[in-house]
């Protein structure tokens, strides 16, 4: 019997119908998966509406729902750990879904492999329990497992390639009981070098679910949550005009709500709500982490629609995340009007590394949390070097100076870490502003 803990477990069963159905017909094949959504949209709640909500998975499982387990594993916790202390983390939290599920043989079971591997203090053997734990669950009790990873990116920066060998290990032996939902904000072979993935790769490549911008269910839902904890009702005009202004986005809506019932004086109308809702710090914080996780190139693009041009380029990636519609047209009215009225001269922006907090910096964003271990490595390198010509060996000694060996390392592996970063870095990554290449001597990083 499962009890009601967790605000995701009274939200509506149609909520998210669309992609959960999508995810589980992956699922239910012994596939893995990417859950992509933009900052905001809900990706962690529906990774939680998986795990805590049952009439959810009944609707969406029947009765077979009993055979499949949800573990909700959030890498925020652990984004700084080492291996060994992720797959604890993993471990730990399979143990502890099982008791929430109040399935006390399994859980004793899990829990008393979980204790004794722990005992011994070390990682081979706490991993082994891990693959026994799985065993037991998968070959026994005839178990689906599925491991949904939330918010993987900030782990990506660490990220190593025996992460998937560990994971391609559990699938092997599972088999088709087995699967790994890695919700992230890009997909993974945009942020992580082919050689790190590859491992993993074949049990997700090509399962891709976009989150869709707003979820009708679950925003209905939670506005009346909150106005029921607040003793307070929206005037359904202006519930229409925040619907309007934010595209349905959850956390700017829900944001936007809460900031309405505590006001004294109601927003007439949508111009005045927008202007409001702008003054809020919390609006404000949403905002820019919607312009944090986006790369310069599509801050770019976003700005010349925001500022009524014609953009210089497609971006497939914003209409896949539902932030532009197929003909360009921003689906947040709210951040098209942040982006115009913070538009500034692209030549102002400056790329900084900062040798106490060891993080590089565009102007006030932190972007090396978005940039994989050897992406960092060179741009560092880049950056204490600057104006001068680098030559590829140099370059090639100086970010796999951590490997066995550099003869490995070809030309086009350096080309392509090369390209990849300034897919992240440069406004226009085909006329790259910072990161240029001097014809026959080298590669130069030219400061703002």
């Amino acid at each position: 019997m499962e009890t009601h803990q967790h605000l995701e477990a009274l939200y509506p069963a149609d909520s998210r119908f669309a992609e959960i159905e999508q995810l589980l017909a992956l699922i239910k094949d012994g596939k893995s998966a990417q859950l992509i959504g933009m900052p905001g949209v809900g990706r962690g709640n529906l990774c939680k509406f998986l795990v805590y909500n049952h009439n959810i998975r009944v609707k969406h499982l029947g009765d077979a729902q009993t055979q499949f387990h949800f573990v909700f594993i959030n890498f925020a916790e652990v984004k700084n750990r080492p291996l060994g202390d992720v797959f604890k983390f993993i471990f730990l939290e399979l143990v502890s879904s099982l008791h929430e599920r109040h399935v006390e043989d399994l859980f004793e079971k899990t829990d008393a492999l979980f204790k004794k591997s722990l005992s011994y203090k070390d990682d081979l053997v706490l991993f082994q329990g891990l693959k026994d734990a799985i065993d037991f669950l998968v070959h026994e009790k005839n178990l689906h497992i599925i491991f949904l990873f939330e918010r993987l990116e900030q782990y990506i920066p660490i990220l190593t390639d025996d992460f998937f060998v560990h994971l391609r290990s559990l699938r092997e032996r599972a088999k088709y009981k087995f699967s790994v939902v890695f919700s992230v904000t890009r997909p993974l072979e945009d942020s992580i070098e082919p050689k790190v993935l590859a491992d993993f790769y074949e049990f997700f490549a090509g399962h891709t679910v976009y989150l869709s911008l707003t979820d009708s269910h679950g925003i209905k839902f939670r506005i009346n949550y909150l106005q029921q904890l607040a003793g307070k009702k929206i005037p359904q005009k202006q519930l229409d005009d925040l619907l309007s202004i934010t595209g349905g986005h959850g956390k700017l809506m829900r944001l936007g709500a809460e900031a309405l019932l505590v006001t004294e004086k109601m927003p007439e109308n949508q111009e005045a709500l927008e202007a409001f809702l702008l003054s809020q710090k919390t609006i404000q914080g949403a905002l820019f982490e919607l312009k944090s996780f986006l790369t310069p190139s599509e801050l770019h693009v976003l700005s010349q629609i925001a500022n009524g041009q014609n953009p210089t380029e497609q971006s497939v990636f914003l209409q896949n995340i539902g932030l532009l519609t197929s003909a360009n047209v921003f689906t947040i009215p709210l951040f098209a009007k942040n982006l115009a009225a913070q538009h500034s001269d692209k030549n102002t922006a400056h790329i900084t590394y900062d040798s106490t907090t060891d993080t590089i910096r565009r102007d006030d964003m932190v972007i090396s949390e978005n940039l994989t271990a050897a992406e960092f490595r060179l741009l560092k390198y880049l950056l204490e070097h600057q104006e001068a010509i680098l030559d590829r060996e140099t370059i090639i000694s100086s970010v796999w100076k951590d490997t066995a060996t550099t003869a490995g390392v070809t030309d086009q592996a350096l080309d392509q870490l090369i390209f990849r970063l300034r897919k992240k870095i440069e406004e226009d990554p085909n006329n790259p502003k910072y990161i240029q290449t001097v014809k026959g001597r080298g590669i130069k990083f030219v400061s703002a």
